[in-house]
């Protein structure tokens, strides 16, 4: 059969078939997207991984879309003369020619575009195809950007609640909306959801969605050396670990806990092995889920004190097996907000608070910079330098608690 030379963006692509008679059929391929279906069980409940770096995820089919078009031209499979031989050149160029105008026409009309290249389309609907196809871990923070953006519309631009042009989002309105993130998101909240939401615009920018990027010079500011989340006190935390509840979940207890006295975040806690523990020497070793393979620091070693040990466990014959088998990031964080309400901690915790803690209560007790750093798997001092300033505050805090001196 001839050799076709296809590249792999090409849509569609040039293919051939060899038919019965022995002529080859040339015939187009577009490729027409994915779709993404929920796996459900025989009770039509959605299915969920259980175990690895997918545990607690939803899990979905995908099928991939194609469509063939025949193109009504042939090639001789073995040509002898050399007329043969310039007919097939001949039926050859004829058909990459078409190729290349189907894609133009492809291209234009949008067919089968799952992220349909077209300026009238509902952005909000692009936005979360795009959701329905990202592959990233910080997917959780890319919903929350269109969640965003749906509350602000809806809060300011109310005609635009459920559709929006991207032509009518502006410059204006990315003003106004840092502005609507800011007041809503707590520290630097508002700046990783504005992150995201670009990386979005950018993303439809490349692919001709939108002419003009609307968030060019708008700035979303955030002092990232300042902690504006709650952190929970030593005398807090043993209040935390002394209050019990009905329908607790056992192992959110623990893996808190834990990260109260290690500082590990919730993606690096709950895929933790047995294999992670070495027991002999009292180490945690663990490379950070959100630097490994971009940083020479992902590496983290812990020392573990009997306290930790005894939260851990002794390992089991399979090492493989998690420590802490834990639901979702979201029903984690529930059930942690409902614990410290139980308690009576009158204070916004969330699941990252747990480290935030850590640093805080480590360095208030004496640990120096350096030491705090390199049990957060920090790969400089710039990340760990607001907690410093954390502990500044509060030691400020704790001498306007005296009573005023008079003399």
């Amino acid at each position: 059969m001839a050799k076709l030379e296809n590249k792999t963006k090409e849509n569609p692509k040039l293919e051939q078939n060899k038919l019965s008679d022995g002529r080859i059929s040339l015939y187009l391929e577009y490729y027409l997207g994915r779709e993404e279906k929920p796996v459900l069980d025989e009770n039509g409940n959605q299915v969920y991984y259980d175990s690895g770096k997918m545990q607690g995820k939803p899990k979905f089919a995908v099928k991939h879309n194609r469509r063939k078009e025949n193109l009504s031209l042939y090639l001789i499979d073995k040509p002898r003369t050399p007329a043969e031989r310039q007919q097939n050149k001949e039926t050859l160029e004829l058909a990459t020619k078409i190729r290349a105008e189907r894609e133009q026409e492809f291209k234009e009309s949008m067919l089968g575009y799952r992220l349909k290249k077209d300026r009238t389309v509902n952005f909000l609907d692009y936005f979360q195809a795009y959701i329905n196809s990202y592959t990233k871990k910080d997917i959780r923070m890319v919903q929350i950007a269109l969640s965003r953006f749906k509350d602000f519309l809806k809060e300011q631009y109310p005609m635009n609640e459920f559709s929006i042009k991207p032509e009518l989002i502006t410059k204006e309105m990315m003003e106004q909306f840092v502005a609507y993130l800011q007041s809503r998101s707590v520290g630097e909240g508002a700046k990783s959801i504005y992150q995201r939401f670009k990386k979005v615009i950018r993303y439809a920018i490349d692919h001709d969605v939108m002419l003009k990027d609307p968030c060019k010079s708008v700035t979303c500011k955030v002092d990232s050396q300042m902690l504006r989340k709650d952190v929970l006190s030593p005398e807090e935390i043993q209040k935390l670990a002394a209050c019990h509840y009905d329908n607790e979940n056992p192992n959110v207890r623990r893996a808190f806990i834990f990260c109260l006295y290690c500082g590990l975040r919730f993606c690096d806690v709950k895929d933790l092995t047995y294999k992670n523990v070495d027991y002999g020497n009292r180490l945690l070793k663990f490379e950070q889920s959100k630097t490994k393979g971009h940083s020479a620091s992902s590496g983290v070693v812990i020392p573990l004190n009997d306290g930790l040990l005894s939260i851990i466990g002794e390992a089991p014959a399979d090492k493989n097996c998690l420590i802490f088998d834990l639901p979702t990031y979201e029903s984690c964080c529930k059930s942690v907000k409902r614990w410290v309400k139980r308690a009576g901690i009158d204070k916004h915790i969330s699941w990252h608070c747990a480290r935030h803690s850590f640093a805080v209560n480590i360095l208030n007790n004496g640990a120096n910079i350096k030491t705090v750093a390199s049990l957060l798997g920090h790969s400089g001092l710039k990340h760990t330098e607001k907690y410093t300033r954390a502990v500044d505050k509060l030691k400020e805090e704790a001498i306007n608690s005296l009573p005023e001196l008079k003399f």
